[in-house]
């Protein structure tokens, strides 16, 4: 198992302040990143999106609970278990602060692909606080790029076209984590602001945040 090297105070000092130096510059260009993502344009949601949950048929915009924002984590679901990712869950178990959210006119949900009868189960078993709903039925995931199957919507996954990825010997599997970030106006139109995936998403995982903290670092 590797380690730092032992060192005296005075040098870790002087290696920590050098550190810090980056650290600021990285910090800065987050904060400049984050603006051009607030800046970025949106796109009217055309369609009605309904979703099964705990209280049967809820839309999009029910769920953004009479907020202005709200986002959305895609729960990848597994077919072949017939459960959700366990990767997604670990994210969504590591997520804090939503109890802030809604202070700051914002809503959080979780929507997946899993049918609600064994998605609720699901989400009981993590004892999870926010909405957790059902697409199962509805083109949501594959209009947002978490589900893939060119039949109903082109494959666009993390804004790479399937050609693309082929070419690059990394063709997506059909169900993908992800992010979306919806606006709803004053009149209650809905626009799409934002999505993120793959290492995009990883500013959620709250507990990788902290491991990236230690010697051992994050999983890899």
């Amino acid at each position: 198992m590797a380690r730092p090297v032992v060192a005296s105070r005075a040098e870790w000092l002087a290696a920590r302040e050098e550190l810090l130096a980056e650290e600021k510059a990285v910090t800065g260009a987050m904060d400049a990143l984050a603006a051009r993502r607030r800046a970025l344009p949106m796109v009217p949601v055309s369609k009605d999106y309904v979703f099964e949950g705990p209280d049967g048929r809820v839309r999009l915009a029910e769920l953004f609970a009479g907020r202005r924002q709200l986002i959305v984590y895609h729960l990848m679901w597994e077919w072949d278990r017939d459960e959700g990712c366990p990767g997604c869950a670990a994210v969504l178990d590591s997520i804090g602060g939503l109890a802030r959210l809604p202070g700051h006119d914002t809503a959080f949900a979780a929507i997946s692909r899993g049918p609600w009868e064994r998605l609720a189960g699901y989400h009981a078993r993590h004892g999870w606080s926010f909405p957790t709903v059902s697409s199962f039925g509805t083109d949501f995931n594959y209009d947002f790029h978490a589900s893939l199957d060119a039949d109903i919507a082109p494959v666009r996954y993390n804004y790479r076209s399937a050609r693309e990825h082929a070419l690059a010997g990394r063709p997506p599997a059909d169900e993908q984590p992800g992010l979306s970030v919806f606006w709803r106006d004053d009149d209650d139109a809905l626009f799409h602001t934002y999505s993120a995936y793959a290492r995009g998403i990883d500013p959620l995982n709250g507990a990788q945040a902290l491991l990236d903290l230690t010697p051992l670092g994050r999983p890899r």
